[in-house]
């Protein structure tokens, strides 16, 4: 058994075998999203969070292996290493465990205590450290031999300061205190901001924080994040508040035993000064920095969930788009894509520089409906939003045509505009022209487009420049590979940004199918993808039942891995009818008599998604998409008034609170405290990216371009339009993030709806 797999599997709550096995295929070279989908036999069911939870323990305890193995090396090197000391570093479970046991040994600059040792002093710090002795002369008589005017020990108060340093170091580094003088940190620390002295009588954005303390232990991810921030700035000054007193009472009786003693005295002195010297600071720096990951890991899981939610939000699939990327003084770029997303036609529309240019943009706008046709609109969330809009709607109207204009979050599509994938997409397209395309391409798949894009451009996070930029990275991979794996990709219409991500690929390979797709034609079968240069079996394994061909073989369209082929074509054949009948009619699976068919290769799990696929196949698992709709009275925030009752869209979830679009252009908060009837921690509980929403307006600040919002007002008191539910539906959109980089109130009220100096940071 893999040496972890029993230690993990009682930390995860999970059996054993469920770790070794996971262990192992992953070790196999298989990939989360195929341990999860395909080998739930071996695994006995564990979803993708749980055996990606697994890898992530098992690699923490692989660097803490390696780093205990270095520590012990080094020890030894030392010639210092006893049985004891190696039993406590093996038996150590954390990196702060092993981090302690080895900080007597660890290489250090020139201190008080190594300058004392070479002045001879050490002797006279092991009768301190003993506590022997009982009269007052008798402690003179043993240190004056210490003292030695050649060394820089002129007297005996010199000796017993340098024996002093030596026994303040030893307390210092003494893993046990450590841990003590530690865990009453965290329990009673205190995190503290002040103003900066520069910057006090200066209005500022972190005002709220200029007086400002709360328990280290409960302080909330993004309450910390924001105040680094401000201390990053220069605005902030922030230390941590430690029970000093109570530490220094805690260790002295553990370090003094003999308070008799003549050295008692010294000796306690000697923990007082480890305390204010060594070990008070050196714990400060390592609460601070266990402060920052803390806060860092909780606001990284914010982002992948918006993440998530924002990826599988519900395509409106392979409709006839115009996009448009709204502008002012520039006009609006205008682009025609058909149902398969490709260009057909662009143009750029002065809707804002005059009657008779507007009237030329209009007659250009109409004509290019007519021509086409389109199904949707889908207008950008940016600078003139609202004005394209309104314009557009007057065209419709004068047309005589009904369409659905749909507002689209516009977040990161100046980003992919620049970017090489889109200069290789579109080399003859004008920058803002590519902007447009992005817009209407997030309207027919979400997550086709968004994945060309850094998912930190997308706008769902939370002090996203701020947390561990390798942590963000990986994490937000991982939710990325999960929602494209999750959907599947027709690997005939898909995007090298698309392939990538699909299980058992990457970036090369990517480029390879979309060249031997270009040079040979389309793929009529999976079996087929195996002609592609450098895809051999492993990578079929993994790849194959995440890729959809539309051919010959039904059974390429759907989640059915081509290793249980044959297993469906004995189901057809006990039925009498071929594959093609059988694939998406539910009469026939339902006769299947599931029993028939389990076996060693084939358990219980794997069968019932099999029959689920058969009845359904190719099922989207992003829903139906819906237009949302917006009051057309309301175009700007001057428009909101308090008291309104409204529709909005979800665009962001923090740990203070949710965004909600509600269609004048800037997003809403609905505090924690303001999501529902019951009490909410964590936001997520209550909502998701994406979510519609029926709010009330508690109140308006134009002159900050601030908007409270409810939730939980629309609950007890107007009746919410959907028949009083607060939350009407997941969204289907592309939703906004115009919200930008707001945080929290100190304070979960929403009394004060507009006290807070850190909602436009940007995130």
């Amino acid at each position: 058994m893999h040496a972890y797999a029993v230690e993990l599997s009682k930390e995860l709550g999970l059996r054993a075998e469920q770790v070794e096995k996971t262990l192992a295929l992953n070790e196999e070279g298989a990939t989360v999203p195929f341990i999860a989908r395909y080998r739930k036999e071996a695994t006995g069911g564990l979803d993708e969070v749980q055996i990606q939870a697994i890898l992530d323990r098992a690699t923490e305890r692989a660097e803490l292996d390696a780093r205990r193995d270095t520590i012990l090396r080094t020890i030894e090197g030392q010639g210092k290493l006893t049985p004891e000391l190696r039993q406590a570093l093996q038996r150590a479970r954390t990196r702060t465990e092993l981090e302690d046991l080895y900080l007597p040994y660890k290489p250090k600059r020139r201190t008080r205590a190594a300058i004392a040792r070479e002045r001879g002093l050490e002797p006279l710090a092991d009768l301190l450290w003993k506590q022997e002795g009982s009269g007052k002369d008798e402690l003179a008589a043993r240190v004056r031999p210490f003292v030695n005017p050649e060394k820089e020990v002129p007297d005996v108060e010199a000796a017993l300061a340098g024996a002093r340093d030596i026994c303040a170091e030893r307390v210092a580094e003494d893993a046990g205190l450590r841990r003590t003088a530690r865990e009453l940190c965290v329990r009673k620390g205190r995190l503290r901001s002040t103003v900066a002295p520069k910057k006090k009588g200066e209005a500022s954005k972190f005002e709220s924080y200029y007086e400002h303390e709360e328990d280290l232990s409960t302080a909330p991810s993004h309450r910390i994040l924001a105040l680094l921030r401000g201390e990053a700035e220069e605005m902030l000054r922030i230390n941590l508040v430690l029970p000093d007193d109570e530490v220094k009472g805690t260790l002295a009786p553990r370090v003094v035993t003999r308070p008799q003693s003549a050295f008692s005295r010294e000796l306690r002195a000697a923990v007082e000064d480890s305390w204010e010297r060594l070990m008070g600071p050196s714990l400060e720096s390592e609460l601070r920095n266990e402060l920052k990951e803390r806060a860092d890991r909780e606001a990284i899981a914010v982002f992948g969930m918006n993440l998530r939610h924002l990826l599988l939000a519900a395509p409106a699939g392979p409709r006839a788009v115009l996009a448009m990327d709204p502008g002012l003084r520039t006009g609006v770029k205008a682009a025609m894509l058909d149902n398969t997303g490709k260009l057909v036609e662009t143009a750029t529309l002065y809707t804002e520089r005059g009657q008779a240019e507007r009237a030329t943009a209009s007659r250009q706008c109409a004509a290019l409906i007519q021509k086409h046709k389109p199904e949707l609109i889908a207008v950008g969330n940016g600078t003139g939003s609202r004005e394209a809009e309104l314009f557009v709607r007057e065209v419709l109207k004068g047309l005589g045509v009904q369409v659905p204009v749909v507002s689209v979050s516009e977040q990161g599509a100046s980003v992919y505009s620049a970017s090489e994938v889109a200069r290789d997409e579109f080399p003859s397209l004008d920058v803002s022209l590519r902007g447009a395309v992005s817009i209407g391409r997030r309207l027919q798949d979400p997550l086709a487009e968004l994945v060309k894009l850094d998912p930190k451009s997308i706008g769902v996070g939370q002090y996203q420049h701020d947390v561990d930029q390798g942590q963000l990275k990986k994490k937000l991979g991982e939710v990325v590979d999960s929602c494209v794996n999750a959907v599947g990709v027709d690997v005939n219409t898909a995007s090298p940004q698309l392939l990538e991500h699909v299980s058992g690929i990457g970036p090369t390979l990517a480029k390879k199918i979309v060249s031997h797709r270009a040079s040979k034609g389309r793929f009529s079968t999976r079996r087929e993808i195996l002609k592609v240069s450098g895809l051999g079996p492993k990578t079929f394994e993994q790849a194959a039942g995440f890729l959809r061909v539309h051919g010959r073989e039904p059974l390429d369209a759907s989640a059915v891995h081509p290793e249980r082929y044959t297993v469906v074509e004995r189901m057809a054949k006990d039925l009498g009818v071929d594959v093609k009948q059988l694939v998406g009619n539910a009469e026939l699976v339902r006769r299947i008599e599931p029993k028939r068919y389990l076996g060693a290769e084939l358990g219980e799990l794997t069968l019932r998604d099999i029959l689920s696929e058969l009845e359904k196949p190719s099922r989207d698992p992003r829903g139906d998409f819906t237009a949302p709709a917006y009051r057309e009275d309301l175009q700007k925030l001057e428009d909101v008034k308090e008291g309104m009752v409204l529709q909005g869209v979800v665009t962001n979830v923090t740990a203070f609170g949710a965004f909600v679009d509600v269609g004048v252009h800037q997003d809403g908060l609905v505090h924690v405290s303001q999501l529902s009837t019951r009490f909410v921690k964590d936001p997520n509980e209550a909502v998701k990216v994406g979510d519609r929403l029926t709010v009330k307006v508690l109140g308006v600040d134009l002159a900050r371009k601030r908007l409270s919002l409810s939730v939980r007002a629309v609950t007890e008191g107007t009746p919410a339009p959907s028949g009083g539910a607060p939350r009407v539906s997941r969204n289907e959109e592309r939703p906004s993030s115009r919200g930008g980089g707001k945080a929290p109130p100190p304070k979960q009220s929403s009394a004060e709806p507009f006290n807070n100096p850190f909602r436009h940071l940007k995130r």
